[in-house]
C-alpha cells in the first residue's frame, strides 16, 4: 500500500490549530495571539473549570451562541486541566508579552503627558523594548507601534503551537471554535507541524493528483501508531474532473457566506474564500472544492475577520494560488496586524497588499481596492479593502460587510468608477459589540453601553439602499450573512424569518425587485454568466 498512488478524500478536513484552538488570523500575528492566549483562551479555560455546568447549559440556548463557552457538556475536566498547564508552560514568554502590553498602556497613561518620550523610552517594559515606538498623536494622546516584522523572528512567534488537526467530516456540525478547544478524540490525527510545512501542499494536492502513500508519510513524519488512521484518509477513487470554463462569458459562481468565484477563460479570482466539503450528505445543495479551478490567479481578501480570512480553507489552497491580494498596512498597531506579513510568514510566498485606489490590470481585467468604512467598532483599522472587478466593460462590486456612514466617501468613489452592474453587500445589520472580537486586545474595562453601541455591523435596509441609488448596480445580491451550516462554527448566526437582517435585506431586496432589478439574498450555491459587454444571460 506505501506505494500506490491514492487521493486524499474529498472531505478531509485540515483543521489548523494554535494551542489546540482553531487559527484564526489574530492567533498568528504574535502580538494579537498573545492578547487572545491570554485574554481569551486563559480566561474561557479559568471560566469552565470554575463552573462547568453553566457552560453547558449555555451552549444549549440559542442567545448564548457564539458566547465564551466551551462545548464539552460540563465534562473531560482532567483534559481541560491539562490545555490549561501546557499552555501556561509552553507559552511563558508569550504571556508575559501579553502582560507587558497591559503595563506599557498603563507606563504611557502615566508618564506620557505631552513631553518628549526619549526618557520614557526607559520605562518600557524590557521584554518590549526594541520592538515598539512610542508616538503621540494629533491631540497629544500616547500611543505605541509594533515594529510587527521583528515579532515574527523572536521568540514571541512560537511555531511550535502550530498544528493541523487532520479528520474526516460527514456533517456541517461543529462547535463555536473560538471558544471550544480541540481535544483529543480517536478519530482526529494531530500533526505537530507548523503551517507553513511543505507536506501541507502535499496532502492538499493528493485532492486531484494521486500520489503514493509512502511519500507523504515520509515527508509529515508518520510512523508507528498513527499510520491506520492517517491511511483512512485516502482513497483510490480520483475526484469527479474539475470542468474549466470555457466560454466566451463570465462565469460568477457563489460559494457560500462571502466567497466569490469569479472565471473566465483566462482568468480566475477568488474572493473571500470559505469553502466546503463533499462527499458526504447536505442539508444545502453547494460548490466545494472540487469546484474550484486547478490555478487560482488572484485570490482577494476584504478585510481581517475570522469569517473572510479561513486557513481551513486558505492553507490547502495554497498550492495553486498565484497572487493572493490583501488590504495594505504597515501601522504596526495592536489591532491592525499586517496581513501580507501574516500570510508571508505562513508559507504564502506571493502576497501583494494594496492601496485605496489602487488597480493591478491584467489580461482585459482590472481589479481596484476600494476604501472600506463600517463593521469594524469604529477603531482605527486600514486593513480593510472593497474590491471593483472590471472584466472587459462588466463592472462587479464587492462590498463585503460595508456600513454607509458617510455617504459622500461613496459618492467620490462613484466619480472615479461609475455605476457599475452587479454589487454584492454583507447585511449582518445587528453585529456582535465591540469586544466579542477586539475585546483581547483592549486593556482598559470598556462601558457595556459603550460597547454595545460600537457594533461589528454591516448594512441595514437603508443603507443598502443608499449604495444602490450610488452606484445604480443592474443587478443586487446580499452575501456574507453567515446562514450556511458550514460557517455557523465560525460566525456563530443562525437566523429566523424574525431576524433583523434577514428583515432588512427582504426589505432591500423587495424595493430593488420592484424597481425592475434583478435582487436576491444569496443562499447555499448560485451560477450566473454574464456577457463582458452587456448585463446577466442566465439567472
Amino acid at each position: 500500500m506505501e506505494n500506490k498512488q491514492m487521493y486524499l478524500k474529498p472531505n478531509v478536513v485540515l483543521e489548523p490549530l494554535v494551542d489546540k484552538w482553531y487559527a484564526w488570523s489574530h492567533l498568528i500575528s504574535p502580538a494579537t495571539a498573545a492578547m487572545n492566549i491570554v485574554s481569551r483562551h486563559l480566561t474561557i479555560i479559568d471560566s469552565y473549570l470554575s463552573a462547568p455546568s453553566i457552560h453547558a447549559e449555555a451552549v444549549l440556548n440559542p442567545k448564548m451562541r457564539g458566547g465564551p463557552f466551551m462545548d464539552f457538556q460540563g465534562g473531560r475536566i482532567e483534559e481541560v486541566e491539562a490545555l490549561q498547564k501546557n499552555t501556561v508552560e509552553k507559552q511563558e514568554k508569550v504571556i508575559q508579552f501579553a502582560k507587558a502590553i497591559k503595563e506599557l498602556d498603563r507606563m504611557l497613561a502615566t508618564e506620557a503627558k505631552g513631553y518628549g518620550l526619549e526618557t520614557v523610552y526607559e520605562k518600557v517594559p524590557n521584554i518590549l523594548k526594541g520592538y515598539v515606538e512610542l508616538y503621540y498623536d494629533r491631540n497629544n494622546n500616547p500611543g505605541f507601534r509594533f515594529f510587527e516584522s521583528l515579532l515574527y523572528n523572536s521568540e514571541y512567534y512560537n511555531k511550535s503551537s502550530q498544528s493541523i488537526a487532520m479528520w474526516i467530516t460527514n456533517n456541517d456540525e461543529r462547535p463555536f471554535c473560538l471558544s471550544t478547544p480541540r481535544l483529543e478524540e480517536k478519530d482526529v490525527l494531530n500533526l505537530d507541524i507548523p503551517f507553513d510545512h511543505p507536506g501541507i501542499d502535499e496532502l492538499a494536492k493528493m485532492k486531484r493528483v494521486p500520489q503514493s502513500l509512502g511519500y507523504v508519510k515520509a515527508m509529515l513524519g508518520i510512523t508507528g501508531s498513527k499510520e491506520d488512521l492517517f491511511d483512512s484518509f485516502f482513497t483510490e477513487t480520483p475526484p469527479p474532473p474539475y470542468q474549466k470554463y470555457t466560454g466566451d462569458k463570465i462565469r460568477m459562481r457563489y460559494f457560500g457566506h462571502a466567497c466569490i468565484l469569479v472565471e473566465t477563460k483566462d482568468i480566475s479570482i477568488l474572493v473571500d474564500p470559505l469553502i466546503s466539503y463533499y462527499g458526504y450528505h447536505s442539508s444545502v445543495d453547494h460548490f466545494s472544492d472540487v469546484d474550484l479551478p486547478d490555478m487560482i490567479d488572484y485570490v482577494l481578501i476584504t478585510h481581517n475577520h475570522q469569517d473572510h480570512i479561513l486557513f481551513e480553507t486558505l492553507l490547502p489552497l495554497r498550492h495553486k494560488i498565484k497572487n493572493l491580494i490583501v488590504p495594505r498596512t504597515n501601522s504596526g498597531k495592536l489591532e491592525d496586524p499586517d496581513l501580507k506579513l501574516m500570510f508571508n510568514n505562513v508559507g504564502f510566498n506571493n502576497v501583494f497588499a494594496m492601496d485605496e485606489m489602487e488597480t493591478i490590470k491584467f489580461s482585459d481585467a482590472i481589479i481596484t481596492a476600494l476604501p472600506f468604512i463600517g463593521e469594524h467598532s469604529d477603531l482605527n483599522i486600514l486593513t480593510k479593502s472593497c474590491f471593483l472587478v472590471k472584466i472587459g466593460s462588466f463592472k462587479l462590486l464587492f462590498l463585503a460587510d460595508s456600513r454607509i456612514v458617510e455617504p459622500k466617501l461613496y459618492d467620490h468613489i462613484h466619480k472615479q468608477i461609475g455605476d457599475v452592474d452587479v454589487m454584492f453587500i454583507g447585511m449582518e445589520c445587528d453585529g456582535a459589540p465591540l469586544t466579542w472580537l477586539y475585546g483581547p486586545l483592549l486593556t482598559k474595562k470598556l462601558a457595556r453601553d459603550m460597547d454595545g453601541s460600537r457594533r461589528l455591523a454591516g448594512s441595514d435596509c437603508e443603507k443598502g439602499l443608499s449604495l444602490v441609488n450610488i452606484f445604480n448596480p443592474k443587478e443586487l445580491y446580499v452575501y456574507a450573512m453567515g446562514q450556511e451550516p458550514w460557517c455557523e462554527f465560525i460566525s456563530s448566526i443562525k437566523y429566523t424569518d424574525e431576524s433583523n437582517p434577514i428583515v432588512q435585506s427582504d426589505k432591500l431586496v423587495k424595493i430593488c425587485r420592484n424597481r425592475g432589478m434583478v435582487a436576491e439574498r444569496l443562499f447555499g450555491e448560485k451560477e450566473l454568466l454574464y456577457d463582458k459587454e452587456v448585463a446577466s444571460l442566465n439567472m
